[in-house]
């Protein structure tokens, strides 16, 4: 059941500082490449399938590096193209007790990819030669240019039968002042366009604009997403909730809307050692769950075990394989493997 996945977006290189320490207090820093695309086609080729990442990356030795990087996940790096002077950058401090993990972002725009011209990728091309394609509402924040981008490709991936995932994933940082407004009809466009969402009830009420007289998240939940999977004629739809407890563990529960019908998995409970891209593993394991033909108890379960596991891994980019999430899905873990 392997299939050809590509996702588009962007290579950040990833500059974080050491243990606990604030940027201001650091005298190094760690650097790794991420990005959400870079995620969801590692994580997907782990499971199996051929990961491709659609993106544009500097013609220099960072670009170079990122590149190695990208193979060294097991990404298939045969769509990236060239061109342009930078990526794009994040500083990340390691949040401890009461104070939370902050990103910061340097020269975003500036990058290959947001800078990249129109007819910088072949989509015709691009789609005759995948399954499905992954979406991210981060990558339609950037600006109108890479927002065309993205749109022209779901539509040739459409026309071409392939399938067409979507992330609303949603930063207000991004979108800056009157964000949701900006938004909205941009994530109507990709809705309109997917196979399969991820998105919970707060994108439904902020960025949709949708209306509930319901107080209670999961009542807004299951009142609201059989709408917009109805209005938007959406496959399937999933995604999380989480709790952060007094003792700084998170407990999750993810949840799959499909054939009219919600499942939800039990919820998790766990210590975060980095949540960086914990929400990409999630997507993933949907993603893998949905082509292997799992039953939707089975898929919104390792889809959860997915994220918990990604939490325990330092980097942005989940690096369990199935049967790590299968067993952790099972079985007590914690001891040593022997």
């Amino acid at each position: 059941m392997a299939k050809r996945i590509a996702a588009f977006g962007e290579v950040m290189m990833r500059l974080q500082v050491p243990g606990y320490e604030l940027l201001s207090q650091a005298s190094s820093l760690n650097y790794t490449f991420s990005g959400t695309g870079v995620n969801i086609s590692s994580a997907l080729a782990r499971f199996g399938h051929a990961g491709f990442l659609i993106s544009r990356l500097p013609s220099n030795p960072v670009g170079d590096a990122a590149e190695a990087y990208l193979r060294k996940l097991g990404i298939n790096s045969s769509m990236i193209t060239r061109g342009g002077n930078y990526v794009g950058m994040y500083f990340l401090e390691n949040g401890f007790g009461a104070r939370p993990s902050r990103v910061t972002y340097s020269n975003r725009q500036e990058s290959s990819f947001n800078t990249a011209p129109e007819n910088t990728y072949n989509f015709a091309e691009i789609a005759k030669n995948i399954d499905m394609i992954h979406f991210c509402g981060i990558t339609l924040a950037m600006n109108d240019n890479v927002r065309q981008h993205m749109k022209a490709l779901a539509k040739q991936v459409k026309a071409n039968g392939g399938t067409v995932v979507f992330d609303c994933n949603y930063r207000p940082a991004h979108w800056g002042e009157g964000g949701y407004a900006k938004a909205k009809p941009h994530y109507e466009d990709m809705l309109q366009l997917a196979d399969i969402v991820m998105m919970n009830e707060k994108d439904a009420i902020y960025i949709l604009g949708m209306h509930t007289d319901q107080t209670e998240r999961q009542d807004q939940l299951m009142e609201l997403i059989p709408a917009v999977a109805d209005k938007y004629q959406i496959a399937v739809i999933a995604g999380t909730h989480r709790h952060i407890n007094s003792d700084n563990t998170h407990s999750l529960r993810g949840f799959i809307y499909k054939n009219q019908s919600f499942t939800f998995s039990n919820l998790l409970t766990f210590s975060i050692y980095d949540r960086i891209g914990a929400g990409d593993a999630y997507t993933s394991g949907i993603v893998h769950g949905e082509i292997q033909g799992f039953s939707p108890d089975k898929t919104v379960g390792f889809a959860a075990a997915a994220s918990m596991l990604a939490h325990t891994i330092v980097g942005d980019t989940p690096m369990s394989s199935e049967s790590d999430i299968l067993r952790a899905m099972t079985e007590v873990v914690g001891d040593v493997e022997r």
